[in-house]
């Protein structure tokens, strides 16, 4: 967020980053850039006189757009829920909505809030209860918050409506193939799922590449939707791999010192030398030793032993009314922030 500026060209653009109307090569813009074309566009007609009914001649001669190209921006604007048209004569003619850039905001926030709410309720019906989905606390950070907003359409002959409900919500991507249903089995694998489901995993049950899988939980991730998380449960699977494994490759000495080993108390150190050496370690006696371990040395462990935390990949909420909530948690504080700086843009115009 453009935080203190008051600088018209800046809060505008960062209004047209937000909202996703243009693409740009890099992630942000600054003053040094040119001028997107939407942005001349608002600057050269709707900002300066918002109600008085621009036709899309007008509009791209402000900006130097074919008409054509116009045309396409429009219908943008309009699906943005920024921009009014109505048919007169031979034009249409296109006002700001409310008069203002915060008034038309506002307008698209009340909108986009009540979709918003109507779609989760759909997705709601599909997520199955779980308290145990939610035993391990998720101590990943946010992601920055993107999400489609669509209003529920027509089914598409052959789909149905949770297809279409996943094309809405933006989790298939850009330019997929009608075939092509991996979000719709990647949403249904989480939501029906009561812990949480490694990549790998995934991956695997669906006959897919880790790639294109992480791509559609990049998205579940970006709205929101789903969270990854910790899974302490596999620790001791792969302290038990990576203890075999070393002791194979670098003997005992080397497990107490560089393999931490050694970090823990006495007894834990001696009951797992101890096992390493008779080999009878197993899986779950690595878990009972463990047991009364920090999982913050747990993980310590399993790092000096060469492993990595384990992670997993869970809907964000034991049923539907606690994800509903976190994603329109996350939808009223981008909102506020549209709101502010709209009104940033309105003062510093007057």
């Amino acid at each position: 967020m453009p935080t203190g500026s008051k600088d018209t060209d800046t809060l505008l653009e960062w209004l047209i980053d937000s909202l996703s109307l243009v693409r740009r090569k890099s992630e942000t813009w600054n003053v040094n850039d040119e001028p997107s074309a939407l942005h001349r566009m608002f600057r050269g007609a709707l900002l300066d006189d918002p109600l008085r009914g621009w036709n899309t001649k007008e509009l791209g001669d402000s900006c130097g757009l074919s008409q054509t190209a116009m045309h396409n921006q429009m219908i943008r604007l309009r699906e943005a829920g920024l921009v009014a048209s109505e048919l007169k004569g031979r034009w249409h003619i296109h006002v700001l909505r409310g008069g203002s850039m915060n008034s038309a905001v506002e307008l698209l926030a009340v909108q986009a809030r009540k979709i918003l709410e109507i779609r989760l309720a759909e997705l709601s019906d599909l997520i199955v209860e779980s308290t145990e989905r939610m035993n391990t606390p998720s101590e990943d950070e946010e992601k920055r918050f993107r999400i489609k907003i669509t209003e529920p359409c027509a089914t598409n002959q052959g789909k149905d409506r949770i297809d279409s409900l996943i094309e809405d919500l933006g989790l298939n991507g850009e330019r997929v193939k009608s075939e092509d249903n991996l979000a719709r089995k990647v949403t249904m694998e989480l939501v029906q799922s009561h812990r949480a489901i490694t990549l790998l995993v995934l991956a695997e049950r669906l006959g897919e590449t880790r790639s294109r899988v992480q791509r559609v939980l990049e998205r579940m991730l970006e709205m929101s939707m789903a969270e990854r998380v910790a899974m302490p449960e596999r620790i001791a699977q792969d302290v038990y791999s990576g203890l075999m494994r070393q002791f194979n490759a670098r003997g005992e000495e080397w497990l107490i010192t560089r393999g931490g080993v050694g970090r823990l108390n006495d007894e834990v150190s001696k009951k797992i030398i101890s096992g390493v050496k008779k080999n009878n370690l197993s899986i779950e006696k690595i878990e009972l030793i463990l047991k009364d371990v920090t999982i913050d040395n747990q993980k310590l462990l399993l790092n000096t032993l060469g492993g990595r935390m384990p992670y997993g990949f869970r809907i964000a909420g034991k049923n539907g009314e606690e994800v509903s909530e976190r994603v329109l948690n996350r939808l009223d504080r981008t909102i506020r922030r549209l709101k502010t700086v709209a009104s940033r843009v309105d003062e510093s115009l007057n």
